[in-house]
């Protein structure tokens, strides 16, 4: 199959399977409490009734609180088009595209940010300040994770730093990457309002972070937010996946085996939130500058493992400069 087909097909299939990810969590959390649980496609089901009914907005917003949730809904697909989670290429692909990928994730909490602020409220304006200050921490583990890895792969694209076809976790280049999936698990769990950061099912207010800031959308509106939440979720969980699970050139087997990796996250995911309790408030910078640390760290290893050539080994033009003419 056409490299563009797979890569649209990839692209298809995320928009499609991403309600399923919380869908599992919910699933392996109702395991643990002993109980049956909603439906894998409770998600979808939610989104859909959401759609069918219209948005209630209040006087004292503006186009800024109405726009929030399309921006936001837009710049997550266009990560999605990014990321190459199934390893046959993206939509949009090229030199340096992680940096674009992580901007368009803090473009999508920018957005929500700003229009929870639009609202007027203080209530929603305590978990925008929130979400500010958590992300602050969370994106240079992020960037600094991505950078390890590029450094160890030897590649600034994405293409090229995502699912290779083995490593070594006892090697140099394998604690490397077992350190920044470290960074990214934590990271996903902060940026998806996930326990222990966060509990997307809370409603007392002193703790609420990122349902605070989506209290007065509803509608369609709320459909969009809660639709690009699934897509954030695959995205991320994506990044880590991709890191683990190999590849094998077939491209159904390889889109079978990251979905199954992607299920696997969300496994893990539901056993996080069903044996941790949400940590306080104070303690989530902790966990946050716990994580910059390990990418940190994994970086200062990719460095140390593959030092830059160019400043060891000199130009033989500038050890051995040219004669002059007398």
């Amino acid at each position: 199959m056409e490299q563009p087909v797979l890569a649209v097909l990839q692209f298809c299939v995320a928009l499609v399977l991403a309600p399923l990810v919380p869908g599992i969590v919910n699933r392996v959390k109702a395991v643990f409490a002993g109980r049956r649980g909603a439906p894998l496609l409770q998600t979808w089901y939610d989104i859909a009734k959401l759609l069918g009914k219209a948005a209630v907005y209040s006087r004292t917003t503006g186009w800024v609180f109405r726009a929030g949730p399309v921006v936001g809904l837009a710049g997550v697909i266009v990560a999605l088009g990014v990321l190459p989670w199934a390893g046959s290429g993206a939509l949009l692909s090229f030199d340096g595209d992680l940096i674009l990928l992580a901007g368009l994730l803090g473009v999508m909490r920018f957005v929500t940010i700003i229009a929870a602020l639009d609202t007027g409220s203080a209530f929603e304006g305590m978990g925008a300040s929130r979400e500010a200050w958590f992300s602050s921490l969370g994106e240079p583990a992020l960037l600094l994770g991505l950078a390890a890895i590029a450094r160890t792969r030897g590649s600034i694209s994405l293409a090229g730093i995502l699912g290779v076809t083995s490593f070594a976790p006892g090697s140099a280049g394998g604690a490397v990457i077992l350190l920044v999936i470290g960074a990214l698990f934590v990271v996903f769990l902060a940026e998806n309002a996930r326990i222990p950061v966060d509990d997307p099912n809370t409603h007392l207010e002193l703790t609420m972070i990122h349902e605070v800031m989506v209290l007065d959308h509803g509608g369609v509106d709320f459909a969009y937010i809660q639709y690009g939440a699934t897509l954030k979720l695959w995205v991320l969980g994506g990044l880590i996946m991709s890191l683990l699970v190999p590849r094998t050139g077939q491209w159904y087997l390889d889109i079978a085996a990251a979905i199954g990796g992607l299920a696997v996250v969300a496994i893990a995911t539901g056993v996080v939130e069903s044996i941790m309790a949400r940590l306080r408030l104070v303690r989530v910078p902790q966990l946050l500058v716990a994580a910059l640390a390990m990418s940190a760290l994994g970086l200062a290893l990719a460095l140390m493992n593959n030092p830059p050539t160019a400043a060891l080994n000199p130009p033989s033009a500038a050890l051995n400069p040219p004669s002059v003419a007398r």
